[in-house]
């Protein structure tokens, strides 16, 4: 058997474990053995590839792992809370790379003129959604990383503009598939594909960074399914349909947890502070005391705890923890409810719940959630704002009207963990915090639990 024969063999074998992976991955208790095949696939996708007899240079490649793993490492060391920030940036290396390639090839075949037209449009379809998914999920990693604002940027006329620039880049590959030659043009499709990258995330607030990031990870996998269709290789291609395909069923769980469409995601500028929430009016509300929040939750039977982004800006998820098992310790049924979009990432708050090790039967997802409240004593809110804002219900001119959240309002007392009573992403304030059943616990959220956790072990005594 040749050595073209074990290749294909042993990429029919990475392309089963990818699509095992994903399986797995898609359920809690399978998720670990999912992630363990998916790195088993890649690490088959690799070898296969270096036992191609049509490499010339290995020396090369040896530097491109040293270069790849000095880069990745600390990446990989990057806290749990910077989930989303690194997800952000694998999505821009791995269009990037096939940026590259795509750029590589059309150079390497006589400057696009050998290019037959099918090739060249893969070719094209690869290299634009390359370079705008590269720029895009950098933007995406300078708002989650606060190094730009993250609320929308917005100018008069900026979806036209985006179109544009966009459309031109498209009719530049189209031109391109009926001559290839012609290179000034290539550079400015790329060019123009970098720019829409940028123009396309520079309008989007902070809470619709769940979408984006998934919007993100089907584009570089489609860019990685066409690099296949260019360089003839099967694995490719199903690689990165998958990853594909799995990135835009997730942004449509996105949007129909957000209730919204992927138009108004791309272009709505949700996020906006609202003349509303600027100038609204003076309303009461009522705060009280880590000991007077301990004594409420030793006194309840049933406790729905409801992570937001607050929770992971905090890194409270430990402190969490112990505020879970002490109360478990003292007798109270606690659960948490998760919502689809909390967070700045898919599964953000699974992600920082399970390295607190919060035992998985434990995590409630939202309809589930909310079938509980109407008879759970206490709903512990810990920085999550417009997820469980009452006016989404009702308030037709609320951007989140429509939205499905977590009833914690239902619940028969709510306790919301918040720095100020300033509004969250959507910029409309949260009906919740000035319900009479609702108490404000001002502070930082790891501070404020850790000082929970003092309060209830003190106030519980021999209890449990």
């Amino acid at each position: 058997m040749g050595a073209e024969s074990w290749i294909q063999i042993v990429y029919i074998l990475s392309a089963v474990c990818f699509i095992l992976a994903l399986n797995w991955l898609s359920a809690v208790p399978t998720a670990r053995r999912g992630v363990l095949t998916g790195v088993l696939g890649m690490a088959l996708a690799v070898g296969g590839t270096l036992l191609n007899p049509g490499i010339v240079n290995y020396t090369w490649i040896a530097v491109a792992f040293v270069i790849g793993s000095v880069i990745g490492v600390p990446m990989a060391m990057m806290p749990m809370t910077a989930v989303p920030q690194r997800t952000a940036l694998s999505h821009a290396f791995g269009a990037l790379a096939a940026a590259l390639v795509g750029t590589a090839e059309y150079f390497l075949r006589a400057g696009g003129a050998e290019m037959d037209r099918f090739t060249m449009g893969a070719l094209g379809v690869e290299v634009i959604l390359g370079f705008l998914t590269f720029t895009a999920s950098l933007m995406a990693f300078g708002k989650l990383q606060e190094i730009l604002p993250q609320r929308p940027m917005t100018h008069r006329g900026q979806n036209l503009v985006n179109l544009g620039v966009l459309a031109a880049a498209v009719v530049l590959a189209a031109w391109l598939v009926v001559h290839p030659g012609s290179h000034g043009l290539f550079l400015l499709m790329c060019g123009l594909a970098l720019g829409f990258g940028v123009l396309l995330i520079v309008p989007i607030g902070g809470a619709d960074m769940p979408t984006v990031i998934s919007l993100l990870n089907a584009y570089a996998g489609l860019s990685a399914a066409a690099m296949g269709f260019v360089l003839n290789n099967k694995l490719l291609i199903i690689a990165g349909s998958l990853d594909g395909s799995s990135g835009l069923i997730l942004s449509i769980i996105m949007c129909k947890a957000m209730n919204r469409s992927f138009s108004n995601v791309l272009f709505g500028a949700f996020g906006q502070v609202t003349a509303v929430a600027a100038a609204g009016e003076q309303k009461s509300h009522r705060s009280a005391s880590a000991e007077e929040a301990a004594s409420i939750l030793l006194n309840a039977s049933s406790v729905m705890v409801v992570p937001g982004y607050g929770m992971a800006a905090a890194q409270a998820q430990h402190k969490v923890r112990e505020l879970y098992d002490e109360l478990t310790r003292q007798g109270v049924n606690v659960k948490f409810a998760i919502h689809p979009v909390a967070g700045r990432m898919p599964g953000h708050m699974n992600v920082l719940l399970a390295e607190a090790n919060i035992p998985y039967d434990a995590l409630l997802e939202l309809e589930e959630a909310n079938s509980e409240l109407p008879q759970c004593d206490v709903a512990l809110v810990i920085g999550a704002n417009d997820v469980t804002n009452p006016a989404a219900r009702h308030d037709k001119g609320s951007p989140i009207y429509g939205m499905p959240i977590i009833d914690t309002d239902k619940a028969r007392t709510v306790m919301v963990i918040k720095r100020s009573m300033n509004p969250g992403f959507a910029g409309v304030d949260n009906e919740l915090y000035y319900l009479d059943r609702t108490l404000m616990l001002f502070g930082d959220a790891k501070a404020f639990v850790a000082d929970l956790v003092k309060e209830v072990d003190a106030q519980g005594g021999g209890r449990g």
